[in-house]
């Protein structure tokens, strides 16, 4: 994971570090000074802020005190709950801060050394496809000595308040990091993958359906490693940091401490009692404030919980902001849920290994149609194939895809502003099993995603075998901006980017022909085959020039529905496409009929049903059934 961490603005942090001890100095960082500047990009001051180092604070400071845990967060005054959020989560998974806060051993403050301290600390965090290394001074912004952001409910505790400080320096500034989003943060301390839910749209509080299946997939994150949180949305600036009769805030991000199946019940008739409670516990950033409906740390519900059930759930009656709620309660209150998934692509795992795809795209601006790479999304059908496009295989029957895409982050800074998202998506297309050019109409739409000006867009979706071609747009043409596109399948999906419109002239064309015609054949099924006692097991080839395209097996049918297509460049147009039904058998194959197309442009029937014959070249006989082929043929080669 960690093969290649990148330095950040080419920072190194041993060499620095190396530097500032021989020449006895605390490290100063150039390039996020204790300033004004690294606080705001917009606006004027309010108090006066000092920049202090943690041994002004306090004695004794240390990265950690007594561990670290999602109790140690607290909010500063800076709307940025859901960082606190994303930071209560990472700490409660070792694997995952251990690789944010790399050797934290040796960064951690020794008092019997305090010559090796050299103001010193870095961060990894996962930047647009890559791991990059922070590097940071010590200097913390304080009003009256009080830390006044991100802080530890211990005075000498800083790791919360470093971590946050390396974060706003990707950002650009602190207030850069005001009304973020936990999805970002998230992915940003994981490399993982954030699937937001919204829990209203879906109506998951009163479809018990959807709303079991939704615990159990978020169950496998939670015990696979993932990350997860929830909110309540706030409609209005006045709804936000809005405190419910229930006790839960509103426009406020909760991190998700632990999802568990709770049993019901005390000693043995718990164990033969199958009654279990789906239960999510929550924190809260501010570090108070808590859920006061059923099973909340006072409520008469946990008489109906085991005394070594209640241990085992850490169950506490302080106001610590930590709480528990029944899934049913939690889907009825919040409004979002985020998801963060890690990926594993491990093969020495005893989990679901997942094939990764990762590749860089830029929406970009060309005067030439053939050129230009921005043309917004499909309501805009004049220019929408102008955009980048990707293709990929699904290889098995049928299989779950994830696909993310994510735009470079911008930084907000007082020379260039506050760095706004495009508003972004993609559309999936079902496409030829044989194309390698790019998409000129129309195809199928497979899946799409919603178009929000996020950071990054994440669809989940269950496809049947065959390619696929992913658009990724801007909303409207003409923006320009990096890209990162993720693709997730079972199987490699073998997924690149489409960068040619048509064949291309090779020397070998004026020898071998250029391409005069292209045909897309579209076999729809077939009907009345020669039965067996079984029902025949077919499948079709569409055969051209020497390229062919296969089916797979439909089973056990006489009218089988093939829905498979060929795209075919022709150089020889005397040359008919065939198109052969097959009968799959144990030993050798059955042949159960052919026909032949002539494809010819100007013919303006595009369905056609025809007979099938035999291979009898001088006078071919009908054979029992018909196929169903749709077909379409144009001189332009970028027709279809």
């Amino acid at each position: 994971m960690f093969s290649c961490v990148k330095p950040y603005e080419d920072q190194n942090y041993s060499a620095l570090r190396r530097d500032c001890l021989r020449r006895k100095v605390l490290f100063e960082d150039p390039l996020f000074p204790a300033t004004d500047d690294s606080l705001y990009y917009k606006g004027t001051p309010g108090p006066t802020v000092r920049w202090k180092r943690p041994k002004d604070i306090c004695e004794d400071p240390r990265l950690f005190v007594d561990g670290i845990s999602s109790h140690d967060l607290h909010q500063g005054q800076v709307g940025n709950c859901w960082f606190v959020a994303a930071c209560s989560s990472l700490a409660s998974r070792e694997s995952l801060w251990q690789k944010v806060i790399p050797d934290w051993k040796e960064q951690e403050w020794d008092p019997e050394k305090p010559n090796a301290y050299a103001g010193i600390f870095h961060f990894h965090f996962w930047r647009f496809g890559e791991w990059v290394d922070v590097v940071i001074d010590d200097r913390l912004p304080t009003v009256n000595n009080q830390l006044i952001y991100c802080h530890s409910n211990s005075r000498n505790e800083f790791w919360c308040a470093l971590v946050e400080k390396a974060y706003a320096k990707l950002a650009g500034c602190y207030q850069a990091l005001d009304g973020g989003n936990t999805a970002d943060a998230l992915v940003d301390f994981t490399g993982g993958v954030s699937e937001p839910i919204d829990l209203t749209e879906g109506d998951f509080a009163s479809d018990e359906t959807k709303r079991n299946q939704l615990f159990e997939r978020m169950l496998k994150v939670h015990s696979r490693g993932g990350l997860i949180s929830a909110s309540i949305k706030a409609v209005t600036a006045a709804d936000m940091e809005a405190r419910l009769a229930c006790g839960l805030v509103k426009g406020h991000a909760y991190a998700v401490t632990d999802v568990r199946k709770v049993r019901l019940g005390h000693g043995l008739l718990a164990f033969f009692k199958s009654e279990k409670l789906d239960m999510i516990r929550l924190r809260n950033p501010w570090g108070e404030r808590e859920w006061n409906g059923p099973w909340s740390d006072t409520s008469e519900e946990w008489q109906k919980v085991s005394k070594s059930e209640r241990e085992k759930m850490g169950v506490t009656v302080q106001d610590d902001g930590e709480f528990w709620m029944t899934f049913e309660d939690v889907c009825r209150y919040f409004t979002d849920i985020i998801k963060c998934r890690l990926i594993n692509t491990s093969y020495l795992s005893i989990h679901k290994t997942w094939e990764e795809a990762r590749l860089h795209g830029a929406w970009t601006l060309h005067e030439d149609p053939r050129q230009n790479r921005s043309g917004g999304c499909i309501n805009h059908k004049d220019t929408f194939f102008q955009n980048p496009q990707y293709i990929f295989d699904v290889k098995k029957p049928e299989d779950e895809v994830l696909i993310c895409i994510q735009q470079r982050p911008k930084r907000s800074t007082r020379r260039e502003g506050k760095g706004e998202n495009l508003a972004i998506g993609f559309d999936i297309y079902k496409v030829e099993e044989n194309r390698q050019y790019r998409m000129h109409s129309l195809q199928h739409k497979a899946a799409s995603s919603i178009y929000i000006n996020s950071r990054s867009v994440f669809l989940r979706t269950d496809q049947p075998e065959g390619r696929y071609v992913i658009i990724p747009t801007t909303f409207e043409p003409g923006y320009t901006g990096e890209f990162l596109l993720r693709v997730f399948t079972d199987v490699p999906s073998n997924c690149r980017e489409l960068r040619l419109d048509e064949p291309p002239h090779t020397c070998w064309s004026s020898l071998c022909g250029y391409p005069q015609l292209v045909t897309q054949v579209h076999v729809l099924g077939a009907a009345g085959l020669k039965d067996s006692p079984t029902g025949a097991n077919s499948y079709v080839i569409i055969k051209c020039e020497g390229d062919k395209v296969r089916s797979a097996v439909q089973k056990g049918t006489s009218t089988p529905e093939y829905n498979v297509k060929g795209i075919f460049y022709r150089k020889k147009l005397s040359q008919p496409i065939t198109v052969q039904v097959w009968n799959h058998r144990v030993l050798k194959d059955e042949f159960l009929g052919q026909v032949h197309l002539t494809a010819d442009p100007d013919d303006l029937q595009a369905l056609h049903t025809l007979h099938l014959r035999d291979r009898n070249s001088r006078q071919p006989s009908d054979l029992l059934g018909t196929v169903a082929v749709h077909i379409l043929s144009s001189t332009s080669l970028m027709a279809v």
